[in-house]
């Protein structure tokens, strides 16, 4: 079900820019792929993308957690242009990792880098036993700013 909610005023796109805050006395952490905390503007609608994993548009998974990556978010970046999103627009990202160390970090952080450049999302990376399917190791979901 769609559900469409007309806008109260028409916004301009510098009235929904996502303000990125990194405070200098704790980590800078865009090394790692992510900000420390992103404010949404007043005027901005939220949409909320459900995880993605490393399935392909075939349901077919990789058992490599670096394909999957980059699957998942290609999926994501997938579903941002169905709602009319860039990754500019993207607040906040929750990643789950199967069996997480730095070696998979290393890979989520290329792939986030890779997706958003400098615009980096606040972001959770939440380490975890399994996912809904056996061979998932990888999942990203998603809270957008739409204009």
């Amino acid at each position: 079900m769609t559900i469409s909610v007309p806008a109260a005023a028409t916004a301009n796109e510098d009235d929904l820019k996502l303000d990125i805050v990194n405070p200098k006395n704790l980590y800078h952490p865009s090394p790692n792929g992510y900000s420390t905390a992103v404010i949404v503007p007043r005027q901005g609608r939220l949409a909320y993308i459900s995880g993605q994993g490393g399935q392909d548009s075939t349901g077919a998974l990789s058992p490599d957690f670096a394909v999957q990556v980059k699957q998942a978010c290609a999926n994501l970046r997938t579903a941002l242009d169905a709602l009319g999103a860039r990754p500019d627009q993207v607040a906040k990202l929750t990643v789950f990792v199967v069996d997480h160390d730095m070696s998979k970090l290393e890979v989520l952080t290329k792939n986030v880098k890779d997706m958003f450049g400098a615009s980096l999302p606040a972001q959770t990376l939440i380490p975890v036993p399994k996912l809904a399917i056996d061979p998932m190791l990888f999942e990203v979901e998603a809270t957008v700013v739409l204009e």
